[in-house]
């Protein structure tokens, strides 16, 4: 599996490519900005994207997946509980003083067990509500892409519409329930691993009661 993480736009979200290496077949999740830098590393790395993911619909996470589209004629994928703030990524965009193109009716609505394939991956949908309703983290071979669900140190605020405590509290539980080598995949920040999560995440010692 190949994994290339680019901290992209004003809030440095993480934009992350997954490809198989044996077939050079892409995904790209969370195109947030700089739709450029991304599709010129996927070009420089020699891949074909097949499929965008939105891990959820805050635009800081899928603000240019209209421009990655148009350039790759891929897919894109969501959570079908994540749909109405997708669609909604422009008003948010406004409040927080940024501009977002209007996004693309996804062509794939994801569900809690669905397996999405890239390449010869198999990677499996874990619905991980409590930063926003239809949040979702991909799971293969050791590796977990986790949006906002989880961070290094920390987890997803959850004031935003359609946020949940509780809800979030039980998605970080159920990631704490990895192997502890899974290498942890955030939104924002640093990579890291679920051992280390579950030792040292602020939120371990409350949630992990």
């Amino acid at each position: 599996m190949i994994v290339k993480s680019l901290a992209v736009g004003p809030l440095q979200a993480n934009c992350i490519i997954i490809a198989d290496e044996a077939t050079k077949k892409a995904a790209i999740v969370d195109p947030g900005d700089e739709p450029d830098r991304i599709t010129g590393t996927v070009s420089d790395m020699g891949l074909t994207v097949d499929i965008i993911v939105c891990t959820h619909g805050h635009f800081d996470h899928m603000g240019v997946v209209s421009d990655i589209k148009k350039e790759t004629g891929a897919r894109v994928a969501l959570h079908t509980d994540e749909l109405a703030v997708y669609k909604s990524s422009q008003d948010m965009a406004a409040f927080w003083g940024f501009s977002v193109e209007a996004p693309p009716e996804p062509d794939i609505l994801l569900s809690e067990g669905d397996t999405l394939a890239v390449g010869g991956l198999k990677f499996s949908v874990l619905h991980t509500p409590g930063h926003s309703p239809g949040g979702i983290c991909l799971y293969a071979d050791g590796v977990v892409i986790t949006g906002d669900t989880l961070f290094q140190g920390s987890i997803g605020r959850t004031d935003f519409h359609g946020g949940d405590m509780e809800k979030l509290k039980q998605s970080f539980r159920r990631l704490m329930g990895l192997p502890e080598d899974t290498k942890v995949f955030p939104g924002h920040g640093p990579a890291t691993t679920i051992g280390h999560e579950k030792k040292w995440n602020m939120f371990s010692e409350e949630f992990l009661k």
